[in-house]
């Protein structure tokens, strides 16, 4: 079957080690052969062909799928004979991808979610089961709720493991702070 002009969404859980003072994380967005919360399975090679159409670049980082909010990018996708990996930098000069940053350190933002258009897909008949075989791949967000529990991020570094980085950290507060008030008092002008 062939789908084209609306955009689905599958969600994955992240684990938090660590995120390092750029906002680099990591992680599976997707895991091949593993039946989502909807009943949706991708299948290996299933994100192949957009990958090789838009690469990494092409890709958006959302928050929490919101076409309006995006986060920062991400720095390399690829298909391994697990599922989607992806490695992402938050853009820390974003008020929202640092409330995200916090939130991914303290373990209560947890969740990957894929944004597609499903391309060609077939259904089994006794269990139902969707197996999504080529998709157009638009987006994967941050999200609060995953639909596929066993993917995670596996690695968001910590500024305690990268000790050069307190000084810049605290410059870069500084400078946040600067432009958060900044931004404030324009928000306020009649």
């Amino acid at each position: 079957m062939i789908y084209q002009g609306y955009l689905e969404t599958k969600r994955a859980s992240i684990s938090v080690a660590s995120v390092d003072e750029e906002g680099i994380f990591e992680g599976y967005a997707s895991l091949f052969n593993i039946a989502d919360l909807g009943g949706d399975v991708v299948m290996p090679g299933a994100f192949t062909q957009s990958l090789r159409k838009i690469g990494a670049s092409g890709v958006k980082l959302l928050w929490q799928h919101d076409g309006k909010q995006p986060i920062g990018a991400w720095v390399s996708l690829s298909e391994d004979q697990r599922g989607l990996k992806a490695k992402g930098r938050l853009n820390l000069a974003v008020a929202r991808a640092r409330e995200a940053l916090a939130l991914m350190r303290q373990g209560a933002l947890d969740g990957l979610s894929i944004g597609f258009r499903p391309l060609r897909v077939t259904r089994e008949k006794v269990s139902g089961l969707r197996r999504i075989h080529s998709l157009e791949l638009i987006e994967i967000s941050l999200v609060t709720f995953p639909m596929l529990p066993q993917a995670r991020v596996e690695a968001v570094k910590r500024v305690s493991q990268c000790p050069h980085a307190l000084a810049s950290r605290l410059e870069w507060l500084t400078a946040a702070a600067s432009l958060d008030a900044s931004l404030a008092a324009q928000d306020q002008r009649p």
